[in-house]
Formats: C-alpha cells, sequence, structure tokens
C-alpha cells in the first residue's frame, strides 16, 4: 500500500511529495503524468477535464508499497487496499488566491479552486472513501522544511490529523461573496 499526498492545486503537493521520497526512499507516481502520459486528459472549457475510469485501472497497475502517490485526483482513482495513508495538504485561501493569479488561473479557476479548498472537498471526498486513512496537514504560513517534518510525524505515527476550518474564518471576515459570489 502506497502513501499518497493529495489536496487543491497550490497546496505544495509535489514540493512536499519530493522531500518526503527522498527522505523514504520512495518513488514517485505523479497522478496527473500518468493521465497526461496516457493521453486522458480532454479540454473542456479552459480546464482539462479527465478520464476517472480509465485512469483508476492504470493507476491499479502501478502503485506498490514503494511508491508514494501524488495529486489531486487521488481520492478518485485510487482503491482503499491501495492506500496505506491519504495526507491532505491544506492551505489558506486567501494565499491560494495568489497562487492561483501567479499561475494565471482565470477569475473563475481561482474561485472554484479557492472555494473547494474552503469547502474541503477534497478531505471529505477522501474521509468517505479511505475513512481513518485520511489525515490533514495545514501548511499554511509553514516552511517547506516545517511542513515535510509534520507529514513525517504522521508517517511515522507520531502526529494526529490536524483539524482545518476554512469556512469559519472565511464567515468570520464576511468574504463569503468573495469567493462564492459572481
Amino acid at each position: 500500500m502506497s502513501i499518497v499526498i493529495s489536496g487543491n492545486p497550490g497546496t505544495g503537493k509535489h514540493t512536499i511529495a519530493h522531500q518526503i521520497s527522498q527522505r523514504l526512499g520512495l518513488s514517485i507516481i505523479d497522478i496527473n503524468e500518468v493521465a497526461k502520459s496516457e493521453g486522458l486528459f480532454e479540454e473542456n472549457k479552459g480546464t482539462n477535464d479527465v478520464d476517472i475510469e480509465k485512469l483508476e485501472k492504470i493507476l491499479r497497475n502501478k502503485t506498490s508499497e514503494k511508491n508514494l502517490i501524488v495529486g489531486h485526483l487521488a481520492p478518485y482513482v485510487l482503491d482503499t487496499n491501495q492506500v496505506r495513508m491519504m495526507i491532505i495538504l491544506r492551505r489558506d485561501p486567501y494565499e491560494l488566491i495568489s497562487v492561483y493569479k501567479e499561475r494565471r488561473y482565470t477569475e473563475n479557476k481561482i474561485k472554484e479552486n479557492a472555494g473547494s479548498e474552503i469547502l474541503g472537498i477534497i478531505v471529505h471526498d477522501a474521509t468517505i472513501r479511505f475513512n481513518k486513512k485520511t489525515f490533514q496537514i495545514n501548511n499554511s504560513r509553514r516552511s517547506v522544511e516545517e511542513t515535510v517534518e509534520e507529514v513525517m510525524s504522521l508517517i511515522l505515527m507520531n502526529k494526529a490529523s490536524e483539524e482545518v476550518d476554512w469556512l469559519d474564518l472565511v464567515t468570520k471576515n464576511n468574504d463569503l461573496g468573495k469567493f462564492f459570489g459572481d
């Protein structure tokens, strides 16, 4: 069974995955790269859609306990028997807006991804599918090294999952319209 790092775009998945893979001597399976190499991306209104069923079948044959799997699609394309633990990186949605602007995301794509982070869509879906194998790390305002240490503590079972509630933060800031309005 593999260790999986997932989360919304901009949360630091690939950066952290590379550090963790070096420490643990694991090879990385990048779900997006697998989808690209297999020709599973399809352009749809400025975003890339992926054939989840085909990707799931391909990944069944690629995973082992010597892998670290990374990608935001992980909760949707992996089976519970492939996953030892799924670590969801979370990041303050206000920080994510800056990341998305640097990446030149459209306003719609910014709202969609930041809104997904606020609502905890990926962690919710991962928890439903993987239950107690799902853990959260809030890497907001943490250095790469600090986040790597937090993830390593989770992997070594020296730490519990963190609780993250961006909806409460955004509501207190009276910013629901900023993320969810037209």
